[in-house]
């Protein structure tokens, strides 16, 4: 049976953060509130976990989950060959709707699903969820809805795609917005748009003026 909180409630909040940081250390499933949609959640170096999140929502290993994390910091022992340029990506938009999509350090033992050595990571600007990652750290969070399925905007739409699939819910209220992240891809020389979001070529281009869009 699947666990709420309410984290409007500071003594609830308190409970869920714990129980949630614990049911991930166990290999299960949460959800939580971001600052665009709500996203399913699981231990980033748990290849079982993150099985039961692409099944949870009916995901192929063709679309691997994004990784969040709490701080910038921890971009230090997950990415290598991180850029001058996606540094100041980082430096002007994180936390925030920025996903940037880096090569992984090869010593990772993780499996996100068919990423080619790279991974899609992001630190979004909602409390909730960054003290869920400090707590526990980088967790693989993917929206929480049924692929196929508008990305849900509050818990009660999460709950009801999810159900008791999920062990814990984390209910922040309603999300900010429903704009998805902008996705950069720093891989290369020159960073490169993969998907504009939150943020458009224009905003991004006053910290990386040699921002290229792919086609």
């Amino acid at each position: 049976m699947a666990r709420r909180y309410d984290c409007n409630d500071a003594t609830d909040r308190a409970s869920g953060l714990r129980e949630a940081a614990a049911a991930v250390r166990r290999g299960e499933l949460v959800v939580l509130p971001t600052d665009t949609v709500y996203g399913v959640g699981a231990d980033a170096f748990s290849a079982e976990a993150v099985r039961d999140l692409l099944d949870a929502k009916g995901r192929g290993r063709n679309m691997p989950t994004p990784v969040l994390i709490g701080s910038p910091n921890t971009l230090h022992g997950l990415v290598t060959d991180f850029s001058e340029q996606a540094w100041e990506l980082v430096d002007a938009f994180w936390p925030g709707a920025l996903t940037l999509v880096a090569r992984h350090q090869p010593s990772l033992q993780w499996d996100l699903g068919d990423t080619r050595g790279t991974v899609a990571i992001r630190m979004p600007l909602h409390p909730v969820a960054i003290e869920l990652l400090a707590d526990f750290g980088p967790m693989a969070v993917s929206s929480a809805n049924l692929t196929g399925h508008a990305a849900p905007e509050d818990c009660d739409a999460a709950q009801e795609m999810l159900g008791d699939s999920i062990s814990v819910y984390l209910d922040g209220g309603p999300t900010p917005g429903i704009v998805p992240s902008s996705i950069v891809d720093v891989t290369g020389e020159t960073p490169v748009l993969l998907r504009a979001g939150a943020l458009d070529a224009d905003e991004l281009r006053k910290v990386v003026p040699d921002l290229e869009v792919a086609n």
